[in-house]
């Protein structure tokens, strides 16, 4: 859960979200690095009043802030690349969440189970508890178990929306009369929080996502009580 005044992103509850925390440390080493050169470069131009035709004809030079910027490209895209493959990994999970949009609530389902099926609206600020997030929670919350391969399709009833779990490294957008795919890994018990980011009308702001993660023989008596 983010908190008031974060400067960084969510802790990490999947392998995929720390793979990203990751990648984005890798990316600032470089662009902490390129404006701290630049920088520099900005402030010794300002304060030199002198110019050398050695410099401003230098084959060598031209050849060196080319390689370089190529370098540092290749640098960023090859942990970019493998990132890319780990998101788009599908694995064979016998445990489905199946999402459905509409305007605007979301929809879910448990195919293993023809019993949990149900809508999740968000609470009304004067329903809520004291301890409960101010358009975050829901009143229904969909249960899966952590240590598990999890995987989550989603769809869409009527316009665009999109399945946003920041914690969890999961967003996929919802298109009507499609079905798209995410594998999804929770590394720890817990209710983890996200919202719809796409801006699918005048409600937008008030569909979120409460996945709540509990034990694998906790979520088999789960749905046996839902039976």
């Amino acid at each position: 859960m983010s908190f008031w005044g974060q400067l960084n992103l969510m802790d990490p509850a999947s392998p995929v979200q720390s793979e990203m925390l990751l990648f984005q440390d890798h990316a600032m080493v470089l662009l902490i690095g390129i404006f701290t050169f630049v920088g520099f470069l900005g402030v010794k131009l300002a304060f030199n009043k002198f110019t050398s035709r050695n410099i401003l004809e230098a084959q060598q030079l031209e050849t060196i802030w080319t390689i370089v910027p190529a370098l540092t490209l290749i640098w960023l895209a090859l942990p970019s690349l493998r990132l890319l493959y780990l998101l788009d990994e599908q694995t064979n999970s016998g445990i489905i969440l199946k999402s459905t949009a509409h305007q605007w609530y979301w929809s879910y389902e448990v195919p293993m189970s023809e019993n949990v099926s149900f809508d999740s609206y968000m609470v009304p600020e004067s329903d809520l508890n004291p301890g409960d997030y101010r358009l975050l929670e829901v009143d229904n919350r969909a249960t899966l178990p952590y240590q598990m391969e999890t995987t989550v399709i989603t769809t869409s009833a009527d316009v665009l929306h999109s399945f946003a779990l920041p914690s969890m490294g999961l967003k996929m957008d919802a298109v009507p009369g499609r079905l798209n795919t995410m594998s999804m890994f929770i590394e720890k018990p817990g209710v983890y929080y996200g919202q719809c980011s796409e801006i699918c009308g005048a409600n937008h702001s008030f569909m979120p996502i409460v996945i709540e993660a509990i034990s694998l023989s906790d979520f088999v008596k789960y749905l046996e009580t839902a039976e």
